[in-house]
């Protein structure tokens, strides 16, 4: 925690509403979910502490999280993918290689997520301060990659097919292979997202949604089958655009996901929540800033308090350190924060050295 002068809010950035309350209660709201009776066990055995170096642990723990999700991910789904792929050769169903593609590439997504968990857990450096959190935030941009390939590899293929029709076999084969394909996404979906909520993975989270997205084009791939069967042999190039048109999307809301985050954009509910939690602290007259960023699933924040400009140094540090600890206690995957104090009182302008600076230049 430090005290450090930063920019002033604009108007629409201020949080005057937000006054203490001095009948605050703690909110232990930790990704980990410490409410149930296994958490009082674990908090009896090991009772959390708010430091720094607290902080870095649960980070540290949450990349191992992370990795272990993506490492699960990728052998099942390419298992997923090896039994289509099989059923893709003997069958010629356009309808499967296009979800055979895309199970795939969700595979081969865990390992720009992977190589970005790995390094996110080395310790910031002179030059990269922060750490190397938005290492996941980049390997979103080569999960848009692969998105975008396999979205154009079964386009063309569901196009060639429209225009030289051929005859799909094997049926049966390609319709067990679009339930597997469906069962084994979902399984991956449900983990993904759980995981990536739990520790703050919009990357994760994200790809999570994207195996759950696969899931329903191989449902897709089992309707245009039992059509095929039925006698309308179009019906498989049919599904195979489809569910191009699918990948498609879930790309596009994966650009949004991880722009976003490249943009450091954060959920004004996290805003909110921050200002009330400071504000809730004994001494606070006021909150007027409050900033906040993702380093990859670590979240930093950056407050600015007013506190009665009558009482001393330690004191008001006193009252920045409880601050501190209670944005520790209340927030999910929050790393760190910056907590600067002003003095407030009659007469007193905390920022007239800054303007007066700034009106001279």
């Amino acid at each position: 925690m430090q005290d450090q002068t930063g920019a002033m809010p604009d108007a629409d950035d201020t949080f005057e509403g937000h006054t203490h309350d001095h009948g605050h209660k703690h909110h232990d709201d930790h990704a980990d979910g410490n409410g149930g009776p296994g958490g009082v066990l674990r908090d009896f055995f090991a009772p959390h502490s708010h430091d720094a170096k607290d902080s870095l642990d649960q980070a540290l723990e949450a990349s191992s999280d992370g990795i272990r999700a993506v490492a699960l991910s990728l052998v099942l789904l390419l298992l997923t993918a090896g039994v289509q792929a099989l059923v893709v050769v003997t069958s010629g169903s356009v309808a499967l290689l296009g979800d055979t593609l895309h199970n795939a590439a969700d595979a081969l997504t865990a390992v720009p997520l992977w190589l970005a968990f790995r390094l996110s857990r080395r310790a910031p450096t002179t030059r990269f301060t922060y750490g190397y959190g938005k290492a996941e935030d980049l390997a979103g941009l080569a999960v848009i990659g692969l998105i975008a390939a396999s979205a154009a590899f079964a386009g063309y293929e569901a196009i060639n097919r429209l225009l030289h029709p051929e005859n799909v076999s094997h049926l049966g084969f390609v319709m067990a292979a679009a339930v597997v394909g469906a069962v084994g996404n979902e399984v991956v979906a449900q983990y993904r997202i759980r995981v990536g909520r739990r520790i703050g993975s919009a990357a994760l989270e994200a790809d999570g949604i994207h195996a759950r997205t696969d899931g329903v084009t191989s449902l897709l791939v089992l309707v245009g089958a039992v059509a095929v069967a039925l006698g309308a042999q179009w019906a498989d190039a049919v599904v195979g655009l489809v569910i191009t048109v699918a990948i498609i999307v879930v790309g596009y809301q994966a650009v949004r996901s991880v722009g976003q985050r490249l943009l450091d954009a954060v959920d004004p509910a996290i805003v909110k929540r921050i200002a009330v939690v400071v504000g809730s602290v004994d001494g606070v007259v006021s909150v007027t800033e409050v900033r906040a960023r993702w380093a990859g699933h670590r979240l930093l924040a950056q407050v600015r308090l007013s506190v009665d400009g009558g009482l001393s140094v330690t004191k008001a540090h006193e009252i920045a350190e409880v601050v501190h600890h209670e944005l520790l206690h209340n927030l999910s995957n929050l790393s760190d924060a910056i907590i600067h104090v002003d003095p407030s009182g009659p007469g007193i302008d905390p920022h007239a050295a800054t303007r007066h600076h700034q009106s001279d230049s």
